[in-house]
C-alpha cells in the first residue's frame, strides 16, 4: 500500500481562463471561497503535502499557505506543463494532480487511485467519472487531469514535451495506466464538474 505521506498533491491553476473571459479561474469565488481553495482543502486531507501550479496572481495563491510554482515552460503550455512543474518540485515518490476548478472532487480520490496503482503495479492511475454528453446522457469518461503519477516519470514527461507533445492522453498512453471509475453507488455524480464559464460557476453554486 502507498502511504498518504508518500503523495504530494498538485493543484493545476496555470491556465489562461479564456472561456471565462480571461479571469483567473482558481480565484473565482464559489459560496464565498475561491474555487482553488475548495480544491486545496479537499486534496490536503488526502496527501502528505500540497503545492499549486499558477502563472499569475502568485501572491493570492501563496496566501493559501502552500508552495506556489509557475510553469517551467513559457506561454501557457497546458496541463502537461503543470505536470512537469509538479514532478520537478515533487519530493515524494508520488504526485497526484487536480485542476483548480473542480471544488467537489471526491474526498476519497487519492486513496482509490493509490490502491489501484499499487494493485496493478501501474505507473499512472487516472480517474474516470460521469460526464454529460452532448445528448444530455451521462457516461463515464476518463478525467486525464486527475492523475496519480510515479515521480520517476519526470524524465519521460520531459522528453515527451521536448519533442513537442502536449496532450495528456498521448503521454499516459506510453505508460502502464490504470483507469479508476468513480461511478459507484454513493459516488457524487458532480464530483468532477468543473467551471469553465461563469454560467457553469453559477450552476455549481446551486448544486
Amino acid at each position: 500500500m502507498i502511504a498518504q505521506e508518500e503523495i504530494t498533491g498538485l493543484i493545476l491553476a496555470g491556465g489562461r481562463g479564456s472561456r471565462m473571459g480571461g479571469v483567473d479561474k482558481g480565484l473565482q469565488n464559489l459560496n464565498g471561497m475561491p474555487m482553488a481553495l475548495h480544491t486545496l482543502l479537499r486534496l490536503q486531507m488526502q496527501t502528505g503535502q500540497v503545492m499549486i501550479n499558477a502563472n499569475r496572481n502568485l501572491a493570492a495563491y501563496e496566501s493559501f499557505g502552500v508552495p506556489v510554482w509557475p510553469d517551467v515552460l513559457a506561454d501557457y503550455a497546458g496541463p502537461l506543463a503543470g505536470f512537469l512543474t509538479g514532478l520537478e518540485r515533487c519530493e515524494t515518490p508520488y504526485l497526484v494532480t487536480a485542476p483548480c476548478d473542480t471544488p467537489l472532487l471526491p474526498l476519497d480520490l487519492v486513496p482509490r487511485l493509490a490502491e489501484a496503482l499499487a494493485r496493478e503495479d501501474a505507473q499512472i492511475a487516472m480517474a474516470a467519472g460521469p460526464e454529460p454528453g452532448r445528448d444530455g446522457v451521462a457516461a463515464t469518461r476518463t478525467q486525464p487531469v486527475f492523475c496519480l503519477l510515479r515521480a520517476d516519470l519526470l524524465e519521460s514527461l520531459n522528453d515527451f514535451i521536448q519533442r513537442g507533445g502536449r496532450k495528456i492522453d498521448a503521454w499516459t498512453a506510453l505508460h502502464k495506466t490504470v483507469v479508476v471509475p468513480f461511478d459507484q453507488p454513493g459516488d457524487d455524480p458532480l464530483a468532477f464538474s468543473n467551471a469553465n464559464t461563469l454560467a457553469e460557476l453559477q450552476q455549481l453554486e446551486k448544486s
